[in-house]
């Protein structure tokens, strides 16, 4: 059987040596981001960005990696597909939860007075 696929076990081992490679990229990266403290602090965060997009970018070469990405992508398109509300349509929503919230917050208040009275007239 002449298959172009990796064997399963070759594919893990190679994502498995993958998700190291980027491990050790972002560790050291982190390592000589402390102890280059004494120069610019610019270039130590733009070396600690780079570092990090190489590491995503072979994180991403792995099969768990593009599950990921393709995750993320249909994420994007069914976020596309949302429909916002206006901004009157907010507004009113928002006028009427407040609404809610003060006629409910009326009504408790009365409901704990009643309560109140009742307990004091048999409790004497």
């Amino acid at each position: 059987m002449n298959s172009t696929k990796p064997e399963p076990q070759a594919q893990n081992r190679a994502d498995t040596f993958k998700l190291l490679a980027a491990g050790a990229i972002v560790l050291t990266a982190l390592v000589a981001f402390y102890v280059f403290a004494n120069h610019s602090l610019l270039v130590r965060v733009i070396g600690l960005l780079a570092a990090a997009g190489a590491a995503a970018t072979i994180a991403l070469k792995t099969e768990r990696g593009a599950e990921t990405l393709e995750f993320i992508q249909g994420a994007r398109t069914e976020l596309r597909k949302v429909v916002w509300p206006t901004r009157a349509e907010t507004t009113q929503t928002t006028l009427i939860v407040i609404a809610m919230v003060v006629i409910m917050g009326l009504m408790l208040w009365l409901f704990d007075i009643l309560l109140f009275w009742l307990v004091r007239l048999v409790t004497g």
